[in-house]
């Protein structure tokens, strides 16, 4: 928690389990990453925290200014969380279809975050549609995941942001388990409004999640990088409005010279010009076609400036 508040985020989210509540002994172990565990019950149960264990975790998560955040993944757990004093809800990509769960949470009338990992769009429809009724004035955001560890370049699906936002017109985010910064950048300046990334001391470290986090240096370089992006986003810029670019338009275009003495009467050619800094000093580079096969009016030398005055623009 100390870690993660100096990195400049705004929330730090857990995962709420309660072994007897969400699993039972016939459910597979379906990662064996675990030495100390013979079944999936028995790492759930390791995974536990009590209710005075987690009030403690939030009041930590308060002293240092981080909104504290949990995915429950029972009805327990949602009886846990309402005690602990939870703002808002994380819906893992696994618990969509868990109407069960989502009636409980939608009747706590508060906000709910959705991630669609294993969801199709159909099915995103029929849980929003579900919570909705039962809770109308529901404020619903939906995370665009992939629920892969860790996620390849190919499989983020960036693409989904705006397919989520435009067919149900909600608030929309993503969900990262690259274990880089880069989807999140990506995303931001996509649309996305939420990020949620993994974060980890050292992605060599013993764990599931571990190779699919970032590290607390590359957290904070995200959320240096996702301010810049919002700041940019934020102001946009009027590319036909030079008013602030006289300066180093007088520094950096260049106006018409001579790369070549020349007599009076003498017609310009192409290879008698050349262009020089500063801007303002000769006629602009980018009139060079309206001299060409004009006569100069006076003898100049190599590296003088063409001025308008020094060219015959106009018929005798």
């Amino acid at each position: 928690i100390d870690a993660v508040a100096e990195t400049g985020v705004d929330a730090i989210k857990f995962q709420t389990h309660i072994a007897a509540a969400e699993s039972s002994q016939f459910e597979p172990f379906r990662v064996k990453f675990s030495y100390e565990d013979a079944t999936r019950y028995d790492y759930w149960k390791r995974m536990e925290f009590t209710l005075e264990q987690w009030k403690e975790i939030k009041a930590h998560c308060d002293e240092v200014g981080l909104e504290f955040m949990s995915s429950p993944f029972s009805i327990a757990a949602v009886d846990l969380l309402e005690e602990v004093g939870v703002k808002r809800y994380k819906i893992g990509s696994g618990e969509v279809s868990n109407l069960l769960m989502l009636h409980k949470i939608a009747s706590t009338r508060k906000e709910i975050i959705m991630s669609s990992g294993m969801s199709s769009f159909d099915e995103l429809e029929m849980a929003i549609n579900y919570v909705k009724n039962v809770n109308p004035a529901v404020k619903l955001s939906l995370l665009q995941c992939t629920t892969k560890y860790p996620t390849a370049a190919t499989d983020i699906g960036l693409n989904v942001l705006s397919e989520l936002s435009e067919r149900f017109n909600l608030k929309v985010g993503l969900s990262d388990h690259s274990g880089t910064i880069y989807p999140s950048l990506a995303a931001v300046s996509l649309g996305a409004k939420i990020i949620e990334v993994h974060g980890v001391f050292d992605r060599r470290m013993f764990g599931p999640d571990a190779t699919s986090s970032l590290e607390i240096d590359e957290l904070k370089e995200m959320v240096k990088g996702i301010r810049f992006i919002e700041m940019a986003l934020a102001h946009p810029i009027d590319k036909n409005d030079m008013g602030g670019m006289a300066t180093n338009r007088e520094i950096f275009q260049k106006s018409l010279a001579l790369c070549t003495d020349l007599e009076k009467d003498q017609e310009l050619q192409l290879s008698h010009l050349e262009s020089k800094k500063p801007y303002g000093k000769g006629m602009p580079a980018r009139l060079f076609e309206k001299v060409l096969g004009k006569k100069i009016t006076r003898s100049m030398k190599k590296g003088e400036f063409l001025n308008e005055g020094d060219v015959q623009l106009a018929n005798d």
